[in-house]
């Protein structure tokens, strides 16, 4: 797969879910993110959360679009009054740079600092994409995984 030619976001809307909630059923990206609802495949609770995120001014949900289509999702809320980031890309995606591209333009635009991310300890994608934006480990804890029925060792990343 090439990379694409254009990554762009733009706020997130209703129309955009069913794209979204579609990247969340894979079950290699499910577990990899491990931090999920507790069921993935619920629509209901799905866009119960995504209602609550777009109608709550202090998050900041955007669409990625890699060249014009829906590719994945990125978003900012504050967690304990620190500014916090997530990235979930389709999965057919994997591999175009999308992510890294859509981290770049939204950290470009978030200005909040620090801000933080967290993910499985085993997420190496992940963890490869959060150090070369210049994100640095910052603490190891062990969480509940909902995608794993387990605790997890969780990494958090902050960037300054």
């Amino acid at each position: 797969m090439g990379e694409p030619h254009v990554v762009t976001l733009r706020a997130t809307r209703a129309g955009d879910l069913d794209a979204l909630f579609g990247f969340e059923q894979d079950p290699t990206a499910v577990r990899m993110a491990a931090f999920t609802p507790p069921d993935p495949s619920d629509r209901a609770m799905f866009d119960a959360h995504w209602r609550r995120l777009l109608a709550d001014p202090t998050v900041d949900a955007r669409t990625v679009r890699a060249d014009g289509e829906i590719a994945g999702s990125v978003a900012r809320w504050f967690e304990d009054g620190v500014a916090e980031v997530t990235c979930w890309i389709d999965p057919a995606r994997w591999g175009e740079g999308i992510a890294t591209r859509a981290m770049r333009l939204f950290l470009d635009e978030v200005h909040e600092r620090p801000v933080r991310a967290r993910l499985a300890t085993d997420n190496a994608a992940s963890i490869a994409l959060l150090e070369k934006l210049g994100f640095r480990h910052t603490t190891t804890q062990t969480s509940f995984a909902n995608a794993r029925d387990t605790e997890v060792e969780e990494r958090v990343y902050t960037l300054d």
